[in-house]
Formats: C-alpha cells, sequence, structure tokens
C-alpha cells in the first residue's frame, strides 16, 4: 500500500489482484468503516458481493451515524458529523454510491450541488445572558502567551506530547480565550483529554482557522447522516450481493501467531442467543471494528431521564479478548477505562408547533422552516453551567418528519453540573427538564419555560459512557495498526485503529482505515488518497497566524525604527509579497 496525491491516481481504476474470486471477507460491525470496507472490495479489489458478510450486533447498519425515528419517543439523533472539502477518501468512496434523492447522481454529487446552492456559515456562534449575543467578534482573543503555547504545541514531536493533557501544556489565559471555546464545543474536547491528539488536530485542520469562529468552512448533509450517508450506501451493497447478518455479537477471534506470522483463525459469536462462529484459513479476510463511541448509550425520554451503563460493553469486551492475545493489538484500557472523563450527553428536541421556533429564528437570524441552513453549526451559550450547545441543521432533517416541526440537537460537555435554570446535573435530567434549561439560555420568560417544555416540544436524551474516548491521552501502540506487522488475513478498522495520517472523530478516519485496510489486505495496486497537506503550505500557515493573532502585525513589540529596517528588507522579496498578502504587515 502506498499514499498519493493528483488526479492521476485519483482518477485510476486498479486492476484485478490476482486470487481475489478465491477470497471471501468477514467484516465486524456495520458501522462507516465496516460498510466502506466492504465498498472498496468490490470497487476496487473486485470481491464479488456474494463473498462478503457483515457482522452487526444491532438491527440496522449504520454504527455511529444515526437517525431514527423512535416509537413512543421521538426523533433521535445522537451527534452530527462536520465534513469538509478534503475529506479525501469519504469522497472517494461516495462518487461511486449512487445517490438516493438525486436521479443519475451520486451521494458526492448531490452534497456538492447542495452546499454549492446554499453554503453554509453562522450568525451567531454564542450567546450570554439568555439569548444576547456573547460578541465574540469573529475574534480568537488569544494572549501572547496563549499564542506561544500554541505554537510550540504544533512544533512539537508526537514523542513530545505523548501521555499529556492539554492542561499540561497550556495555562489559564488560553483557556479563557475566544479559541477555546470555539475549539472545545466545536470538537468536544476537554481541558484532561489528550494532548497529542489536540496538535493532530492543529496540523490536520490548520486550513479551517478562520472558519472556527462562523462555520464557514464546513458543509452538511440534507438529511441527517443516516439517511443521506447510511442508507444509500447500504442499498449500493445489498444490490452488489452483501450479505447483513444482523443481530449478531461477535464476542471473540482466535488467531495463529508465531515468529513474523498472525492469522486470524475464527469468528465466535453469539446469534438469537445460540453460540455460532465461522473458521477461518487464509483466505478468509477478516476486518475488526475495534472499540466504539456510542456503546451502551441510553435514551431516556421526554419524562425519563437516562441511565448510566457502565456494566459489560461487548465492543470493547471484544478489543479486550482481542488485545490480550497480542501486544500489538492495542491497550483498550486507555480508552474505554475512565467513563467519568469520556461521557457527555446530548439530546433531540422535536418542536410541535410555533411558540419555540420564533426563539430560534431571533438567535440564528433565519427562517428555520426555509429548508436551507439554519444555525449553520452550533450555538454555544457561553455562561452555561453544563456548557450546552445546541444547533438546527437543515428543515426537515429526516424524510418523515412533519413540515410544521424542527429537530434540534442539543448537547452538554459539564452533565454533572447542576443548570442554571434546572437546578440538576444534565445527566440526571428527563427530556422535559433539558428542555427547560434549553430554553433559559434560549432567553424563553420564566413563566413561558414550564409550559413550552412541557406542550410545545418532545425531547429524547441520551447519554454516551465512551463518547469522547478516543481522546484520552495516548502514546503510540495504544491504538493497533490496522493492518499489525506480519498480519496475513486480517486488519482493525474504525476510530481505534492506527492510522497516522489523520485524526479521530471523523467520518474521513473511519473511511480512510477501511481503505487502508482492503488495500493491504486484498493487494490494491492504487494509491491510498494523501491527507490534505494544508500544514505544509507556507501561505495557510501565514493565514491561520494572521487569524490566531486577530490581525495584529507581526513583531509590533520592536522598536518602530528596528521593524522598519527589517520589513523593508524584505520588501522585495516573495516573502515580503506573502507577508502583506496575508496582512501580516
Amino acid at each position: 500500500m502506498y499514499y498519493s496525491s493528483g488526479n492521476y491516481e485519483a482518477f485510476a481504476r486498479p486492476l484485478k489482484p490476482q486470487g481475489i474470486e478465491n477470497k471471501t471477507a468477514w467484516i465486524v460491525g456495520s458501522g462507516l468503516a465496516g460498510l466502506s470496507a466492504a465498498a472498496f472490495l468490490i470497487r476496487d479489489a473486485h470481491m464479488f458481493g456474494k463473498n462478503i458478510t457483515i457482522l452487526e450486533e444491532l438491527h440496522l447498519p449504520g454504527g455511529a451515524l444515526d437517525g431514527l425515528k423512535v416509537p413512543e419517543k421521538g426523533f433521535v439523533i445522537r451527534g452530527g458529523r462536520e465534513m469538509e472539502s478534503h475529506f479525501e477518501c469519504l469522497w472517494d468512496l461516495f462518487r461511486s454510491i449512487p445517490s438516493l434523492e438525486e436521479q443519475g447522481a451520486s451521494v458526492l454529487d448531490e452534497f456538492y450541488w447542495l452546499n454549492k446552492r446554499d453554503p453554509n456559515f453562522s450568525l451567531q456562534r454564542a450567546t450570554i445572558e439568555r439569548g444576547q449575543d456573547a460578541g465574540t467578534g469573529k475574534l480568537f482573543t488569544l494572549s501572547e502567551k496563549a499564542q506561544k503555547e500554541l505554537i510550540k504545541l504544533f512544533l512539537a514531536t508526537r514523542e513530545d506530547v505523548e501521555n499529556k493533557r492539554i492542561d499540561e501544556v497550556f495555562g489559564q489565559e488560553f483557556f479563557q480565550s475566544n479559541f477555546w471555546l470555539y475549539w472545545q464545543t466545536m470538537f468536544a474536547f476537554q481541558s484532561w483529554h489528550s494532548a497529542l491528539e489536540m496538535k493532530l488536530y492543529l496540523h490536520r485542520f490548520v486550513n479551517h482557522i478562520h472558519g472556527l469562529p462562523d462555520f464557514s468552512t464546513l458543509k452538511f448533509t440534507k438529511y441527517n447522516q443516516y439517511e443521506s450517508l447510511v442508507l444509500p450506501l447500504q442499498k449500493w451493497l445489498e444490490d452488489h450481493g452483501v450479505v447483513f447478518q444482523f443481530n449478531t455479537e461477535v464476542n471473540d477471534v482466535d488467531f495463529a501467531i508465531t515468529d513474523g506470522r498472525k492469522q486470524a483463525t475464527r469468528i465466535h459469536w453469539i446469534r438469537g442467543g445460540e453460540q455460532g462462529g465461522k473458521n477461518l484459513g487464509p483466505d478468509d479476510l477478516v476486518f475488526m471494528t475495534i472499540g466504539s463511541l456510542t456503546e451502551n448509550a441510553d435514551c431516556g425520554d421526554h419524562h425519563t431521564a437516562t441511565t448510566l451503563r457502565d456494566g459489560p460493553a461487548p465492543a470493547w469486551d471484544l478489543w479486550r479478548r482481542i488485545a490480550a492475545k497480542s501486544p500489538e493489538f492495542g491497550h483498550p484500557e486507555v480508552f474505554g477505562g475512565h467513563i467519568p472523563a469520556t461521557k457527555w450527553q446530548s439530546a433531540t428536541v422535536t418542536t410541535l408547533d410555533q411558540r419555540i421556533p420564533k426563539y430560534i429564528e431571533k438567535i440564528c437570524k433565519r427562517d428555520p422552516f426555509s429548508g436551507k441552513v439554519v444555525t449553520g453549526g452550533i450555538v454555544t451559550a457561553r455562561d452555561s453551567s453544563w456548557l450546552m450547545s445546541w444547533t438546527v441543521n437543515r428543515q426537515p432533517h429526516f424524510k418523515n418528519q412533519p413540515k410544521d416541526q424542527i429537530v434540534v440537537w442539543v448537547y452538554g460537555l459539564l452533565i454533572e453540573k447542576p443548570g442554571d435554570y434546572v437546578k440538576k446535573p444534565m445527566q440526571d435530567c428527563t427530556g422535559e427538564e433539558i428542555t427547560q434549561e434549553w430554553l433559559y439560555h434560549m432567553g424563553v420568560p420564566d413563566a413561558d419555560i414550564p409550559v413550552l417544555a412541557a406542550e410545545a416540544a418532545k425531547c429524547v436524551p441520551v447519554l454516551m459512557p465512551y463518547v469522547t474516548s478516543f481522546f484520552m491521552p495516548r502514546q503510540a501502540g495504544d491504538r493497533p495498526a490496522v493492518v499489525p506487522a506480519g498480519a496475513k488475513n486480517f486488519a482493525f478498522i474504525g476510530q481505534f485503529a492506527e492510522t497516522v495520517r489523520d485524526t479521530i472523530f471523523t467520518t474521513e478516519y473511519s473511511v480512510r482505515t477501511g481503505m487502508e485496510s482492503v488495500y493491504q489486505l486484498a493487494g490494491v495496486d492504487r494509491g491510498v488518497p494523501e491527507v490534505f497537506a494544508s500544514t505544509y503550505d507556507v501561505r495557510t500557515l501565514l493565514a491561520a497566524t494572521c487569524q490566531l493573532r486577530d490581525g495584529k502585525e507581526l513583531a509590533a513589540w520592536l522598536p518602530e525604527r528596528v521593524r522598519a529596517f527589517l520589513v523593508n528588507r524584505l520588501e522585495k522579496s516573495e516573502i515580503g509579497k506573502l507577508l502583506h498578502e496575508y496582512h501580516l504587515v
């Protein structure tokens, strides 16, 4: 396997690998990583779809890319996915998947046209004092000390920040900045999370720095990601004969491990209460999703709070059993053993009449029923004790959603703290109480809050014990390589498999692990798209520097005479032109 960039490789169709017709594939988990692995096996490895079986614990595919109307509860979305132009593997996949919405178009075509017609951006990123504009002014407000800390992290080696927390590399001035407000609430980072992961994010998304205050670099699907991405991909796979074996809990995988060689020899599963499995030979390829950010998620309802499910967790227990068989198979406890540090809660609020939408419109400054961009990303209540954020995507967010309803996604990062209106931790609140807290921060008068929460909305809270588990401080080896050294017929995929080329908590990462695993195990002779190299583009770095300094010129602290001399020496060079172009002098 190798990496590539440019149209030559991007548009090439690989030849059929030798012997592929004799191979079968067993894919553990039907999240985006598993679905993409199946798609690349068919499209690029020329495997027959009937030779591919996807094993899934639940009764439907999609993993964390969910979006359902649950009987007696209402619409439920556990999260939303922010996407961008340079998810190279994701768009490589969906250029081949037919749209369910646009005849004769791919999912990529549909997505591209939608975001061209209706570009995303926010008109109000944060509120304070119950719905008032927080006045961020698109500024980052990083002090000189905080800027130096940020640059130091950017320039540090990976080894320098292994096992370090974010609050070990930044001081209090940094955490008081608008930059941290934008960063923390957009990506769900906490101060106790991995400084290494934050460093990788800085490199991966340095070209998006200017979009942090208003989300102008983000793009979104027409509906929730389950209907917009998962369903068309599932249909394409089924049309090609892929077998989906639902209600199947894979609980172990056996391996034959000798010096320099590792081979998966059997998959064990439970289906319908009965033990089952499949013996594996060298031509049986196994792709294993390990860990899960949505494992043991618990849904409450409008009148029932969620429960923290910290008991047996099949996806994590599978990884623990596998990891016990080789140190090269990772260390799941680094990520899945700290529930108090990795949990947070989201909630889906559905408005039932016209009383609440007028408050939404006041804050987002757009008609939420227009069918176009509404909030353009999350709105953070800056003074919320729960650090609550909420968003309204294009409506309807579900295909079967009534036209007079709005679906809102709400989430909190500090769910153990008492609320500002509801004096209870978010994790102990019913859907109605979470709605009350949200309405309070929206600026709804106190007298109207109980009535609107009871009559004008339905809310489904979801508590997720492991949702930020991949952000825990770590070091090399804690996540296994996609294809470990010496592995002959198996690979690890998903957010807890290690590819050093990208950052986790993205749809792109899942698809990239699916592609890398297939290309290696099946012998596909085509380049895997390289991660967009913005961190190596001096123009991008200069633009980000200007933005992070809120437009202040460089070296303003120097005596003017000295500064003028230095600037004059650079004026007639390419460096001088660049410094002027990016407003640094």
